[in-house]
């Protein structure tokens, strides 16, 4: 489901031919629209900057756009919406061609899909530093300080499995007798090289071995089903999920602590150009009374929203600023 965190289809010539057929103004955006609102009292610190916001398709990615868009243009900016770009590469592309000034990444896509780093840094701070250098280094990219939420991988179980099997982390799990250690994954997640296998053998549990996972103790399907396999407690008691998705709440699931620290962080970041940002500094305080407010709770109620209740991103983002009282 998550564009963050599939390998990168080479959707580079497709973008490129998107490019081409464009007559002289650039991209033209798939969604593009966002509430107008203005700043309490007026304000207007971006008045006169110009700045294209742009997101990967997947549901946060483009509430993530919506937010960003709405907020600084009620700052006084013309914001063009090129929210909802299909796939990872062309939203990057985007951002690195410069016809695009502003996109909301992961930490651990910029280093393990952008940069092809294997180490696993467990720190999430450590990891942006590291991103953060990497990134400004070789395309000027500026990864502002990241958001308090971690849109990663991990292990869910229904509330009534996990308490009846009394499971809080991973490590609950792999004490677990073998009839109990059932999984449902997806096919990508499955083959990752930091994926199931890889996280079997950090809790010290054997793959396709009688005393460890048996082969018939996991069943792979499609991403989205997993989540109500996971609720149903069948055919697996443990489902893989993303920390962040709306139907975690929804379905009343329990997260489970990965306490050997075996994922890599995905801590939501605004990344800017760096000639943007050196053209309006402004960006910087104003982007971080946005991300400062933004935390896995709140990451899994506003994608329900849009994922299971149906309503617009736009809506969605510009209801939650005005929450805030950011805007008005």
């Amino acid at each position: 489901m998550r564009s963050s965190r599939a390998p990168l289809i080479t959707l580079l010539a497709a973008f490129a031919v998107t490019l081409s057929t464009i007559t002289g103004c650039g991209l033209v955006s798939s969604s593009g629209t966002f509430h107008s609102a203005k700043l309490p009292g007026g304000a207007r610190p971006l008045a006169g900057a110009k700045l294209t916001v742009t997101s990967k398709s997947f549901t946060e990615g483009v509430l993530l756009g919506k937010i960003t868009a709405t907020y600084l243009a009620a700052a006084g900016a013309d914001v063009t919406d090129l929210t909802g770009a299909p796939g990872s590469a062309s939203s990057r592309q985007a951002q690195l061609n410069g016809d695009a000034d502003i996109l909301w990444e992961y930490t651990g896509t910029g280093w393990v899909d952008y940069h092809n780093e294997t180490e696993t840094i467990s720190d999430p701070q450590v990891l942006w530093q590291r991103v953060h250098d990497v990134e400004k280094r070789d395309h000027n990219l500026i990864w502002l300080p990241p958001a308090n939420f971690n849109d990663t991988y991990a292990f869910g179980a229904s509330t009534p499995t996990a308490e009846r099997l009394k499971v809080k982390s991973l490590s609950d799990v792999a004490a677990l007798p073998v009839r109990d250690r059932t999984f449902c994954v997806d096919d990508e997640f499955f083959s990752r090289s930091d994926g199931f296998l890889p996280m079997l053998k950090k809790y010290g549990i054997l793959y396709n071995d009688p005393n460890g996972v048996p082969a018939a103790n996991v069943t792979r399907m499609d991403a989205g089903v997993v989540y109500t396999a996971t609720a149903k407690s069948s055919p697996c008691n443990f489902g893989m999920i993303y920390t962040t998705d709306g139907r975690v709440k929804n379905l009343h699931l329990v997260v489970l602590d990965d306490d050997k620290k075996f994922f890599l962080p995905y801590s939501g970041t605004a990344v800017v150009r760096g000639a943007i940002l050196d053209r309006y500094p402004q960006l910087r305080p104003l982007i971080a009374t946005i991300s400062g407010r933004l935390t896995n709770d709140l990451m899994q109620d506003l994608n329900g929203r849009v994922d299971i209740d149906g309503q617009d991103p736009s809506d969605v983002a510009y209801d939650w600023l005005k929450s805030q009282k950011l805007i008005e």
